[in-house]
């Protein structure tokens, strides 16, 4: 049958591969199965998730923002890279679609997707695949395994917030600090004092990666171990983490985030599972179950600083160690590392173990 010279992607669907990346869900797209102009595309992926509604009853989104995100992926003309990765977040409840922040989850599954779709010849064994983070010109090696020259999904490797194990995937940053602030510090203060209507929070506001908000959990009258739903429950937390981060992202340069996903905010607490902090991202709204990989970077790196919120109450590894970061559902191991340049602070090296699967190989039929 011949092709039709101008498809329909109603009637003839748009090729799609859904994913679990880390602890997120997501739906992975060349770009150059996707319209070229960003309100056309914008317009498709709301149809293709499902939103603006509460079920995504009408698309393949989650009803959840870890579940309903998008990878689009094109061969990358950057000397450094091998892949372009822009990461967008699709609003479950509104019609909005976001490039604003990265997505270390959904990274996991960039590789083995570059692989699948021919972009990365695979390797006899395994395979590296160099990424550039289009949301924040960054960058970031996959390495993980194809024996035979097939990506391997199965394997041993556990991680907190998914079921059962799967092979792992070993992704290296680079220069993440900075990522939409451009500084590790985006203040350029080790804390700055927040005015509330319920007085003032002591935070620091970090980006290795992800734009963030650490705060002592005690400070706002919780222990930081509540289960994200009694957390999203109380009104006169949520109010007040909101007054927190719009002065906050002020503070941080990024203007008006009232729309905006980011700057993620945390609450920090004492570590009581062996780890190095326990940790509540918020998103900003929603409690994450777990925490994103960039998320959990981000506070490695903040913690590490003498003086931050966070840093007297975590239990620092030795340099190069593993840092278990505590969340709702277990730990997430990472590796951030501090070095001083010209005066500045910034990331050395950052690193995480993840997994990624395959679920679902196919064409997907957006609603009209």
């Amino acid at each position: 049958m011949t092709a039709p010279l101008h498809p329909d992607p109603v009637t003839d669907g748009i090729r799609c591969l859904v994913m679990r990346g880390g602890t997120s869900k997501g739906a992975y797209f060349l770009s150059s199965d996707l319209p070229t102009e960003t309100a056309a595309r914008d317009g498709l992926l709301l149809r293709i998730m499902g939103s603006p509604d509460p079920r995504q009853i009408d698309g393949i989104g989650g009803a959840h923002p870890l579940t309903s995100k998008v990878a689009v992926v094109s061969p990358s003309a950057d000397e450094r890279a091998d892949v372009d990765y822009l990461f967008l977040q699709v609003a479950v409840d509104k019609a909005e679609v976001t490039d604003r922040q990265n997505c270390g989850n959904i990274l996991a599954g960039i590789g083995p997707f570059a692989v699948e779709r021919g972009l990365v010849a695979a390797g006899s064994e395994t395979t590296s695949v160099r990424i550039r983070l289009v949301n924040s010109d960054s960058y970031a090696v996959a390495t993980f395994a194809t024996p035979g020259g097939r990506v391997r999904y199965d394997g041993g490797l556990a991680i907190d917030g998914v079921p059962g194990t799967a092979a792992p995937i070993t992704l290296e940053f680079a220069d993440t600090a900075g990522s939409a602030t451009g500084a590790l510090l985006p203040t350029g203060h080790v804390t700055d004092t927040v005015a509330t209507a319920a007085g003032d929070i002591q935070v620091t506001c970090v980006d290795n990666g992800m734009p963030s908000v650490l705060i002592a959990a005690s400070d706002l009258g919780v222990a930081g171990t509540e289960e994200p739903a009694d957390l999203e429950a109380d009104e006169a937390l949520a109010a007040r983490l909101a007054e927190i981060r719009l002065a906050a992202a002020g503070l941080m340069g990024m203007g008006d985030v009232s729309a905006a996903t980011v700057p993620k905010l945390v609450l920090l607490s004492p570590p009581r599972h062996g780890g190095v902090v326990g940790t509540r991202s918020f998103l900003p709204v929603r409690c994450h179950t777990s925490i994103g990989v960039l998320g959990a970077l981000t506070v490695a790196a903040g913690v590490r600083i003498p003086g931050s919120v966070g840093h007297d109450l975590a239990d620092l590894p030795g340099a190069g160690e593993p840092m278990p970061i505590e969340h709702p559902t277990g730990h997430l191991d990472v590796t951030a590392e501090i070095t001083e340049t010209g005066g500045e602070l910034t990331t050395a090296s950052s690193s995480v173990l993840r997994t990624a699967r395959k679920l679902l190989d196919g064409v997907v039929h957006p609603r009209p």
